[in-house]
């Protein structure tokens, strides 16, 4: 079985694994930046094994790149780059409102995400498809087409186009806006910070996450926003308390 040296954290690279591991030999999963040496090791012991990565997070210094020549190590990056460089490229899709999304497999090389292509698919989503889901089908795909083709991976080709980046998401962009965004905006944003860093309102006094909604004004509970849209609040959770929905929210703490 090929062997495999995979780079990796967070829910893109949970599914990545699920396809690989039924695939390949995963003979080590670098999480930090302290497992690179062991990365070295491993890679003198098994000079065959190749490397994959998937949201790594950490800079991989031109020694240990060195190490996996020719192929390099192969990084799947969910965008069709040069679009959405950088560390948050499917909640920057979101929260452009994007419903084509794909992924990359390039080689990893020093500048971010510059590397040349192996591997571009693209794919339709739902408006109101889950984040996760959209990590896991990008993924999934990505990680397939490495499974298939590491034996024959051909010769990358550069990136055409003018780049786009993202960046990191921070706690500064969780509150809601409802003056100067639209409800679709909002609900863009509710989606793509799910998790983190999670779409923050108060309500009554008290500092909410809100966990889901939807265009309209058929809930219980509705936020009117820019250029008289309204968004209805699905599920809500104050501080410190359980997820509930909008009429519970209300029966407990409307004043």
């Amino acid at each position: 079985m090929i062997k495999v040296i995979f780079f990796g954290n967070g829910p893109l690279a949970d599914y990545a694994l699920e396809v690989l591991r039924d695939r390949v030999d995963i003979i080590f999963h670098a999480r930090t930046r302290e497992d690179l040496a062991e990365v070295k090791r491993l890679k003198s012991e098994h000079p065959d094994a190749y490397g994959v990565l998937a949201s790594f997070g950490v800079i991989i210094k031109q020694d240990v790149l060195d190490l996996f020549e020719p192929a390099g190590i192969l990084n799947i990056h969910p965008s069709l780059l040069p679009q959405y460089r950088g560390p948050s490229p499917i909640e920057t899709a979101i929260l452009n409102g994007d419903t084509q999304l794909g992924v990359s497999v390039m080689k990893l090389v020093k500048a971010m995400d510059a590397g040349p292509l192996y591997y571009q698919t693209s794919f339709t989503f739902q408006e109101d498809t889950p984040k996760l889901a959209i990590y896991e089908q990008l993924g999934k795909a990505g990680a397939t087409w490495i499974a298939d083709h590491l034996e024959d991976l051909g010769t990358p080709i550069p990136q055409e186009g003018e780049p786009t980046f993202t960046k990191m998401l921070d706690k500064s962009m969780s509150p809601l806006d409802p003056s100067k965004k639209t409800a679709s905006e909002l609900l863009n944003e509710i989606r793509a910070f799910s998790g983190y860093p999670k779409s923050k309102y108060e309500f009554f006094g008290l500092d909410c996450t809100i966990i889901s909604a939807h265009v309209g004004e058929d809930s219980p509970l509705t936020l009117p926003c820019k250029d008289g849209t309204v968004l209805s609040i699905d599920q809500i959770q104050p501080a410190g308390r359980k997820i509930m929905d909008a009429k519970s929210f209300l029966n407990g703490y409307a004043k």
